[in-house]
């Protein structure tokens, strides 16, 4: 089961929480095949998604996801908010709140902005992105997705190849990797690997070949350029002549090897049109399950509330006025 408040990371949870979550998601993901795509569970109830970074799919599928459990959604833009005015972060979610939503949803530029919203306001927070240091939801979708073809996580190998340094989602991966039972190898140029993930228990190297060997699942990072106070690479040509997954460079993966990647993808970079469109690809798959893992953690999470909620207002139906007396 998932008794937590916030969802801020896969940093921490067990590998039971991390299956009954994905079980859960799994569930979820019918509702997105009918033809009419909604069920009543958040009637009612309010999402508010606050979201600093530019985003296309984490914004739009928790979007849709509230719409599907037939919530509202409200999408709040930094630079549409009062935020461009001079208004703090903590200001802005504090206002928000004061609107009782049932979960505020938030991606921020700044590693941790979600951690400390989490401990500062009374809603259920999940953490949409946090600079460089999270993004569970697609480690989610991406763990979701792998299920879906392979079955089982554990004693598969998976290579994740690009931009590791700057990567949130390679640090949510390898936790939620790792935690299920896979083998990971982290592949990149030196100067994009973190020497941190060397005490996670991973693979590292720096050749894309041989990173690619024997592989069951090749996930692609995107080079975040905006990211890059200085230069790591001598230039994005070079890169691509290194690290861009081709047809040639998958040669030494399995036959059946899955490609993925969390978008939105700079083709002929970090991987080849015919990779991103091959038979292996299941990138637009992963965009399919993001809305059923982001439908599932809006339901835990503000039915949670709401249950709780409840078990207050029957107390106080129940408990002895103490005060009656005095007001008669």
């Amino acid at each position: 089961m998932f008794h937590r408040r916030h969802f801020l990371g896969i940093e921490g949870l067990t590998k039971d929480e991390l299956l009954f979550l994905l079980s859960t998601a799994e569930s979820f993901r019918e509702i997105s095949e009918r033809e009419v795509k909604k069920v009543p569970t958040l009637r009612g109830k309010t999402i508010i998604n606050l979201f600093y970074e530019p985003s296309t799919r984490t914004r739009t599928s928790f979007e849709i996801a509230a719409k599907r459990l037939s919530a509202d959604a409200i999408n709040i833009t930094a630079a549409a908010s009062s935020v461009a005015k001079g208004e703090t972060l903590l200001d802005t979610a504090r206002n928000l709140v004061a609107m009782r939503p049932a979960a505020l949803v938030v991606r921020h530029p700044c590693s941790g902005a979600p951690h400390l919203l989490a401990r500062l306001v009374d809603c259920p927070v999940i953490n949409a992105g946090d600079g460089m240091h999270e993004h569970p939801t697609q480690a989610l979708l991406d763990m979701m997705t792998i299920r879906a073809y392979k079955g089982e996580i554990a004693g598969l190998t998976v290579a994740i190849v690009g931009d590791l340094l700057h990567s949130r989602v390679a640090r949510s991966n390898v936790l939620a990797l790792t935690t299920l039972g896979a083998q990971v190898r982290l592949v990149g140029p030196p100067t994009l690997l973190p020497p941190e993930f060397r005490l996670w228990g991973v693979e590292v190297c720096t050749d894309l070949r041989r990173g690619l060997a024997g592989v069951d699942v090749v996930m692609a990072l995107r080079l975040q350029r905006e990211r890059q106070a200085r230069n790591f690479l001598p230039s994005i040509e070079e890169y691509a002549r290194h690290f861009c997954i081709t047809p040639d460079a998958l040669a030494a993966a399995k036959d059946d090897v899955l490609i993925m990647h969390p978008g939105p993808m700079n083709r002929g970079v970090e991987i080849d049109s015919q990779v991103a469109d091959g038979p292996y690809s299941v990138i637009l798959e992963q965009v399919t399950n993001g809305v059923a893992v982001r439908m599932a953690l809006l339901y835990l999470l503000a039915t949670q509330e709401r249950e709780a909620t409840e078990e207050q207002a029957e107390v106080g139906l129940h408990a002895p006025r103490r005060h009656a007396g005095a007001l008669a």
